[in-house]
């Protein structure tokens, strides 16, 4: 599957690293918290590390290195990357309003009441939402899957979390543009579909669908070729059970990957979450933010760009404990903030786990995720699929464990 490198060479202790997989083995495979688990570990893009463990799901067919996993949010990088191309292009610009492209959001308000059995209250006229909004999650949209308030509850009504099957993406926007926003754009933090919203910018700006667009732009390029917005014809049996967590039970299947809807076309290419892919494709999109934009001589952005992308967004500097109106998994809180697409560590003391500053990352419903460490050169890539992603703390337990391996650190104040 991987070619290793020698981990030692790279700054490993081959004894520590060789712990994770017994480590994943008795805690969540053969315990049955986890179906399966994939994982890579690379320094300066060279794999050191690859663990396989379990099983496709319940036929119990053993798990394939090319299995196809729901990447659900890890979507979220990629199109933020499709939609900064079009910045460095100055077809769109970070600070313009959404509004150019979507005519739709001309008139939003923020919620002032209302929902339910009862209709949403004449709310106050929002500030103009921008792009950098949307990217940021700094937007007032919210996701159904939030299930605070009666907001949430109107999404959960339209179904926008699953939009694929009913929805083409004009009517995505059309619909979420009548409900009120959680907050004033600018002005708060939630995880939201703002990143869908996104996504259907880079179609009306481009002209493509967006699915089109990732594969010319970025999937040919960068040789991700088992990446897509539902599975490819004929490769069912590739995809992987879907499960979701029980309470005192073994996780109940909930989507089998040979019957899915993910093996038939879909109206909505989910920008926040839509994606079906594979570990190595996505190491090899994770080696190229380390790159700063590049792998083997494709540029897909500039370093300026990345460099933009994974510093802190959140007015003077906060973390997310300050500015978040949800709780989530996809991101430890304390010491977090968040950038354009990507949350990131900007003070490792209070994540409570070893990282570097600077680092960012992010995951998927299904407990998957990846993190990419400018510092130490670390990438990881991690493949499951238990719902929801909080069920577990085996991201706090992987970057441990990784860390814990490492033996010639490049930060300053960590070398002997």
């Amino acid at each position: 599957m991987f070619e290793l490198a020698d981990a030692g060479t790279l700054g490993f202790d081959n004894e520590r690293l060789a712990r994770i997989a017994p480590f994943l083995a008795k805690t969540y495979i053969d315990s049955g918290r986890l179906p399966n688990a994939q994982l890579v570990i690379a320094r300066d893009g060279q794999p050191v590390h690859y663990t396989k463990l379990g099983s496709m799901g319940d036929d119990k067919r053993e798990l394939r290195d090319d299995a196809l996993f729901r990447i659900a949010s890890m979507t979220k990088p990629v199109t933020s990357i499709a939609f900064m191309q079009l910045v460095e292009q100055c077809e769109v610009a970070l600070e313009e309003p959404v509004a150019r492209i979507f005519p739709e959001f001309a008139d939003l308000k923020v919620y002032a009441g209302g929902g339910g059995a009862i209709p949403f209250a004449p709310g106050k006229p929002a500030s103009a939402m921008r792009f950098v909004d949307l990217l940021t999650h700094m937007s007032g949209l919210t996701y159904g899957l939030q299930n605070r308030n009666n907001i949430d509850a109107a999404y959960r009504e339209n179904n926008f979390d699953f939009a694929r099957d009913h929805l083409d993406s004009d009517a995505f926007i059309e619909k979420l543009s009548k409900l009120p926003l959680e907050f004033a754009p600018g002005t708060g933090w939630n995880y939201s579909v703002s990143t869908d919203v996104l996504g259907v910018a880079v179609e009306r700006i481009s002209g493509m669908r967006l699915g089109d667009y990732f594969e010319r732009h970025i999937f040919a390029p960068l040789g991700m070729t088992d990446t897509h917005f539902g599975v490819a014809e004929g490769q069912s049996e590739r995809l992987v059970d879907a499960y979701a967590y029980q309470p005192g039970h073994a996780p109940k299947m909930i989507n089998a990957g040979a019957t899915s809807k993910l093996n038939e076309p879909g109206a909505f290419d989910s920008g926040g979450g839509g994606l079906i892919g594979t570990i190595a494709d996505y190491h090899r999109f994770s080696t190229m933010l380390l790159n700063g934009g590049e792998l083997d001589g494709a540029r897909i952005v500039s370093p300026k760009t990345i460099r933009l992308m994974r510093t802190n967004h959140l007015p003077n500097n906060a973390d997310l404990t300050e500015m978040s109106s949800s709780l989530f998994s996809e991101a430890n809180n304390a010491g977090t903030g968040f950038g354009l697409g990507f949350a990131m560590v900007i003070d490792p003391s209070k994540t409570l786990m070893p990282s570097s500053e600077g680092e960012f990352y992010w995951g998927g419903a299904y407990s998957t995720a990846f993190f990419v460490d400018p510092v130490e050169r670390i990438t990881m890539v991690f493949m499951t699929q238990v719902y929801p992603s909080s069920t577990y703390p085996i991201r706090r337990q992987l970057k441990t464990l990784i860390y814990s391996a490492l033996t010639d650190s490049y930060a300053d104040g960590d070398r002997p």
